[in-house]
């Protein structure tokens, strides 16, 4: 169920551009195998930028060989997707990838992405998706994807403490006017601090504790009296000792509002 879901929405990232990208395109046949190499990230859907929330990262190592990483909340009672760097096999001919994965025994997600257009920034892509469980088709759609290409990778940057706080958030849940305090560890995991008097102390309240950052995609859970919370921001620099954030959320009447964070490294 989860790979349905995660298939479902990477093949409905429809996108329509302008005209002067669709009808100009560096041919995509050309060396594809080559052009491809690097992370990209899917960027919009629905003449919309897309939500931190539903981002997906996409690296090619080789012709051959790529991963994955996503976090995705989408039916509560069901659970979420959390995908850090899973494997793909990548087989391409002309201007065609097929990328495969194998979840678990049961399960195979099939991607086969015909590419319109590829320059150095980014590339459109018609998406065909097919997902089997015990070679039983369960989904299969069809549609139009944009990626853009992913330029820095803050896997390492990020190790270490910081503090700091909301800069903007047009008044979401995420601003509570507090400063607050992460350690991101090596193995994956993270320790939240708050404040007892003078001194910052880790919070006990949360298990799990985890995160992974791709590219420039950052996604944590938590485990907070037995409900499991995440969140999602994409980082926009790690300079001088100074991380800043962004996320693009959703206000409950559709409208769209952009947080930003910036915490400065203490440790």
């Amino acid at each position: 169920m989860q790979w349905v879901m995660a298939a479902a929405l990477i093949c409905s990232a429809s996108v329509f551009t302008s005209c002067t990208k669709q009808d100009n395109p560096v041919n995509p046949a050309d060396n594809l195998a080559e052009k491809i190499i690097g992370k990209w990230m899917i960027a919009d859907r629905n003449f919309e930028p897309l939500l931190s929330n539903e981002k997906v990262v996409f690296t090619f190592a080789s012709a051959t060989k790529a991963y994955m990483s996503t976090s995705l909340n989408i039916i509560s009672d069901v659970g979420g997707i959390w995908e850090n760097h899973t494997d793909l096999d990548v087989a391409i001919d002309g201007n065609k990838m097929t990328l495969i994965s194998h979840p678990d025994e049961h399960n195979t997600t099939v991607q086969e992405l015909t590419v319109i257009a590829i320059d150095a920034t980014e590339f459109f892509a018609n998406a065909k998706v097919t997902v089997t469980v015990d070679g039983e088709v369960v989904f299969s759609g069809v549609d139009t994807v944009h990626f853009t290409k992913v330029k820095s990778d803050y896997s390492e940057d990020i190790l270490g403490t910081w503090e700091g706080h909301v800069t903007n958030s047009e008044g979401s849940v995420y601003d509570d006017g507090e400063t607050h305090r992460w350690e991101y560890k090596a193995d994956g995991t993270y320790v939240y601090y708050v404040k007892d008097g003078d001194d910052w102390v880790p919070y006990e309240g949360n298990t799990l504790n985890e995160y992974f950052v791709d590219g420039n995609l950052l996604c944590t859970r938590w485990i907070d009296n037995d409900v499991e919370n995440r969140e999602w921001w994409e980082i926009v620099s790690i300079k001088n000792d100074v991380m800043k954030w962004k996320g693009l959320r959703a206000n409950e009447d559709g409208s769209t509002y952009t947080a930003t964070f910036e915490m400065k490294k203490v440790e």
